[in-house]
């Protein structure tokens, strides 16, 4: 059988490496970054040019029980009250936020993370919203979206979530098999997932996207298939297909998988191999490191049109944008900055308590940074490299300034991923699957780096 990708592929490039959702990647913040940076940036914004619009994200980190696998930040409660005391803190911040960057901004994509957003009440959901609009321009066209967990709403739920103003949802489904779902403490029936998304349609939410893992316990390459199957009879809009990082060392609920039960790396790498098949063979587009969707999906449509942008929340149709983030450890963008809030509840509220924004860690970007990160985010969005728009763009000469990166592209071009001359680099259609292998020979961090432990596998 021909494989989209051959499989001896996918075995050599089974090596850790960053998700490149920014670059710098966010384990390069340092704290020598704090609130006073920040401020200073988003008064930059303020006093600049007239700016393009932003991007907001709202971190809520609430679950009522864990999913074993889970690397996200999140409390973990049954106690609803909590919510409301978050939400005064929410509101604080974005006063906070706007006294330095003005108000009325325009917004072009919002984002709901967590944690379950969905832990919120319809009127708690409600008061964000107005809380938001209050402080910001919701321009219509917009992407507002929020992930969603299955057991957590109904039909009238999403009725409320539309009213709202939100367009996408994105559900976590994970895998379909009882079985695993009990292993991974998730179990919620491929019924209940069908019956809310056809009510979703219904509805007329404009892209509705399912969350899946493979490599959690008790997988194997067959009982994946079921679930892909299944996946095909619901036919999402768009389907994000993430590989399970197995590091209980640094994620406390991942103690609680019995690693004898995880599938072994061969099972792996046979998941993705099918995976890739079944899901181009059921019409999907591959848009870029584990994200599908249809043909008639924005997101598909971006990548045609070479419109593909990637930010902290993954590839967007948006333009790049400055990203403002709000809550308990989320990660915002502003110029040529980035920032992250305090990680845990009680020194988010601390820091708010008095007066000040929660901002702990960053980085404000040098000239090779800003550089690096055109060429990887070109790489990853729109999978080729212009070598004059590069040099034209940052005043260097990119076959003097990425002599070695280049000789290290070469032996990718003999495997296949890529192919380049005089003019740039294009990345083949083998090598889009593997373009975070590609984007790696340009991360001067990495390549400095001699632990790289701590991020997932790319496969």
């Amino acid at each position: 059988m021909t494989h989209v990708v051959p499989t001896e592929l996918l075995q050599r490039f089974d090596v850790p490496g960053p998700r490149y959702t920014s670059y710098p990647t966010a384990d390069r913040f340092v704290e020598a970054f704090g609130e006073p940076q920040y401020i200073q940036a988003l008064e930059q914004r303020r006093t600049g040019p007239v700016a393009s619009p932003l991007s907001l994200y709202v971190h809520i980190p609430f679950c009522e029980s864990v999913c074993y696998y889970c690397a996200c930040n999140k409390v973990i409660t049954k106690h609803h009250g909590r919510a409301a005391e978050y939400l005064r803190y929410l509101s604080r911040e974005v006063e906070l936020q706007v006294q330095h960057l003005g108000a009325g901004h325009s917004v072009s994509q919002l984002h709901l993370g967590g944690g379950t957003p969905t832990f919120l009440s319809d009127t708690e959901l409600e008061d964000l919203m107005h809380m938001i609009r209050r402080h910001f321009n919701l321009v219509p066209g917009g992407e507002y979206s929020i992930e969603v967990d299955p057991r957590t709403v109904t039909e009238e739920r999403l009725q409320t979530l539309a009213r709202l103003g939100f367009n996408r949802l994105s559900f976590g489904v994970q895998d379909f098999d009882p079985a695993v779902q009990k292993a991974v403490h998730r179990v919620q029936p491929a019924e209940q997932v069908f019956s809310l998304v056809e009510s979703a349609r219904k509805i007329g939410f404009e892209s509705i996207n399912v969350d899946l893992i493979y490599g959690l316990p008790l997988q194997t390459p067959e009982s994946f298939a079921r679930t892909l199957q299944q996946v095909g009879q619901l036919r999402p809009d768009r389907i994000a297909l993430y590989a399970y990082a197995h590091l209980p060392a640094r994620f406390k609920p991942q103690r609680r998988i019995i690693a004898a039960e995880l599938p072994s790396p061969g099972d792996k790498l046979a998941m993705l191999s099918a995976s890739l098949d079944d899901l181009q063979a059921a019409g999907y587009v591959y848009v870029g490191m584990d994200h599908f969707a249809l043909p008639t999906d924005a997101l598909a449509v971006a990548k045609r049109q070479g419109r593909l942008h990637r930010n902290f929340q993954g590839y967007s149709t948006q333009p790049d944008c400055d990203l403002i983030a709000l809550g308990v450890s989320a990660i915002g963008r502003v110029g040529a900055t980035y920032s992250q809030n305090a990680k845990t509840l009680d020194e988010y509220q601390d820091m708010l308590d008095q007066g000040r924004l929660p901002v702990v860690r960053g980085l404000a970007l040098t000239r090779d940074d800003l550089l690096r990160r055109s060429v990887i985010m070109s790489l990853m969005c729109q999978g080729e490299l212009n070598f004059e728009s590069i040099e034209l763009g940052h005043l260097i000469d990119f076959r003097a300034y990425f002599a070695r990166e280049l000789d290290a592209l070469a032996e990718l071009a003999d495997k296949g991923l890529v192919s380049f001359d005089n003019a740039g680099v294009q990345v083949t259609s083998v090598g889009w699957y593997l373009v975070r292998a590609i984007a790696m020979v340009f991360d001067k961090q990495l390549q400095m780096d001699v632990d790289r432990a701590r991020f997932s596998r790319i496969i």
